[in-house]
């Protein structure tokens, strides 16, 4: 499975928004410099954030974006989840308008297995994570 960039893209916004919000709120713009995404396309991305309960955004001349939770209670299983969609690497769930072959799919279980492993990796890392290992290598944060 590929990670579409609204994954990749999600988890580098959140991290930013935690490691530069002891002033207060980060305003998009900002991230969007910072993390070289598209203001366009961070929007989008912050829309799905702002609606799965993620990070809240207040206007105003010190406007911006706000984590609604504990980075610890951010897992990156459900992140992806959320900026995906859903959570299955593959369209077959063995329904046979999905598939044709579902029925006699012999590999089924195995995409199932491939599945579950790599949400639970995923869920075992938290944003609190990612924000240990940027305070680890700041040369890799750019300002």
């Amino acid at each position: 499975m590929k990670l579409t960039t609204r994954s990749r893209y999600g988890a580098r916004l959140l991290l930013d928004i935690a490691l530069h919000s002891e002033n207060g709120p980060v305003p998009s713009k900002d991230s969007a410099r910072r993390e070289n995404i598209s203001l366009k396309y961070l929007e989008k991305i912050l829309k799905i954030l702002k609606e799965s309960g993620y990070i809240k955004g207040k206007r105003g001349p010190n406007g911006g974006n706000v984590l609604t939770m504990a980075p610890e209670e951010i897992s990156l299983g459900k992140l992806t989840e959320a900026l995906e969609g859903e959570d299955k690497i593959l369209d077959c769930d063995g329904d046979m308008t999905t598939c044709t072959r579902a029925a006699v799919c012999l590999r089924r279980s195995i995409w199932d297995d491939a599945n579950q492993a790599m949400y639970k990796m995923l869920d075992s890392y938290t944003l609190a994570d990612l924000i240990k290992d940027a305070r680890l290598c700041p040369m890799d944060r750019p300002e």
